[in-house]
């Protein structure tokens, strides 16, 4: 959430930055409205209760008489004005609220201007491109001769969208897990295992509600949420906290599964690249604000080093004002070379929110022991989503036999397995057909 004063103080700035990043400046003009009557009304409120708190004290000295009675009856009228202001101010406050919550964070100075994903900006690739000599396949395909995922028993289970691992692809899946959480320990990572349903204060503390309560999956009857990231619950654990300068940098990585439905777009029903249910582990960092965008560097790298350690290609995209997400003031997107796809995947995103996560979810810290607290200033990365980094390893790594060889880092936690390979019966294949 921004501050009303630097809304205030430039509202033209603002309105300007709302055409950047594809908003409907109306809501602004919404919003200045409704703030302009509200300080009236306040202002207009002060001096009432100011005049009759003067006239209250002069009334006690009055003798009993027609007078007397005339300024109660003054002061009574002047009372009913202070509570119909009153109302009248609590639904302007409403109005100012809702405006603050959909209007997203101002980019950094470095971001681009762009209006959609075409204009955001390469920073840097890393990797070689491998070279085939036989006929790939994608990873749908894979998927199915290495029989490693069911999609038709999931479906099942919770309809289209969603997917089923299994064997040895269950198996890789937790291998990326314990991986990735290990070296954010190394990292200097706290891994914490947050709830997965979170409440409605949670997704405005991070900017998800109200501008992405569309996409995400709500248990209506108790007014809480599927977490569409594990963002949501590791920020929020320091909702309304307020924390020393001792305390920061705090540093925390989860493991969750995460939920969306996708509006608007189509679940990968032949793959993994877009599904319903997704696994990820997430790095959240709370800094003080002179810290913020060097330890966006920072951020960006633990994501790299993941990348670099199973030795996929991949590629730095500054996002463009456009292209990035409602909350963040500026976000470096780690995208996986997807050979048969030729194209780029999305698989981290990294992400500086300076103080506007912070306010909605009250999160301060004290410079020092007399000082005033301030906001913290808060930072996420994906580390990393681990859908689409097994469509990079699967299809980075096939080999011309149908196998897919196990990224060296990973074969420790498979017991030293190198390869996965085609199965020679597919138990329950029948089956699963018949039905």
């Amino acid at each position: 959430m921004l501050d009303i004063d630097v809304i205030r103080a430039d509202p033209e700035k603002i309105r300007t930055m709302l055409v950047h990043r594809n908003k409907d400046p109306a809501i602004l003009d919404r919003l200045i409205q409704a703030d302009n009557e509200w300080r009236q009304l306040t202002n207009e409120n002060n001096q009432l209760r100011k005049t009759r708190n003067q006239v209250s004290m002069g009334i006690a000295k009055l003798p009993k008489g027609p007078e007397k009675d005339r300024q109660i009856k003054e002061m009574r009228t002047v009372g009913d004005k202070i509570s119909a202001n009153d109302r009248q101010m609590e639904e302007l406050e409403g109005i100012r609220t809702d405006c603050l919550l959909n209007i997203p964070n101002i980019p950094d100075a470095s971001v681009p201007l762009g209006k959609d994903d075409t204009e955001n900006v390469v920073q840097y690739e890393w990797g070689e491109k491998r070279e085939f000599d036989f006929p790939i396949k994608d990873h749908s395909q894979l998927i199915r001769d290495l029989d490693i995922i069911d999609f038709d028993r999931a479906v099942k289970v919770a309809g289209s969208g969603f997917y089923c691992l299994k064997g040895d692809g269950a198996r890789l899946e937790r291998a990326l897990i314990n991986y990735f959480l290990d070296m954010h320990a190394k990292q200097g990572y706290r891994e914490v295992f947050p709830p997965v349903v979170v409440n409605k204060t949670a997704v405005i503390g991070t900017g998800q509600y109200p501008n992405l309560k569309d996409d995400m999956y709500c248990l209506e009857k108790d007014e809480m949420w599927l977490n569409p990231t594990a963002e949501v619950p590791v920020t929020n654990l320091l909702n309304g906290e307020i924390l020393s300068k001792e305390d920061l940098p705090i540093k925390l990585t989860a493991y969750l599964p995460s939920f969306r439905r996708e509006v608007g777009k189509h679940a990968d029903t032949n793959g993994i690249i877009r599904v319903h249910e997704f696994n990820k582990v997430e790095m959240v960092r709370f800094v003080e604000p002179s810290t913020s965008y060097q330890a966006l560097e920072e951020l960006r790298h633990d994501a790299e080093e993941l990348i670099r350690g199973l030795k996929l290609p991949y590629h730095v995209l500054l996002l463009c004002t456009g292209d990035m997400s409602f909350s963040c003031s500026k976000c470096f997107d780690l995208e996986l070379w997807a050979p048969a796809h030729q194209k780029w995947l999305e698989a981290s995103s990294c992400s500086n929110f300076l103080d506007f996560q912070a306010r909605r979810a009250k999160i301060k810290y004290r410079p020092a022991p007399h000082l005033k607290s301030e906001y913290v200033h808060t930072l996420n990365g994906s580390g990393l989503a681990l859908p689409r980094t097994m469509v990079a390893i699967l299809e980075n790594y096939q080999n011309a036999d149908g196998s897919v060889t196990i990224p060296e880092v990973l074969r420790p936690y498979m017991g030293g397995q190198e390869t996965i390979v085609p199965p020679k019966h597919i138990v329950g294949q029948s089956a699963a057909k018949k039905e």
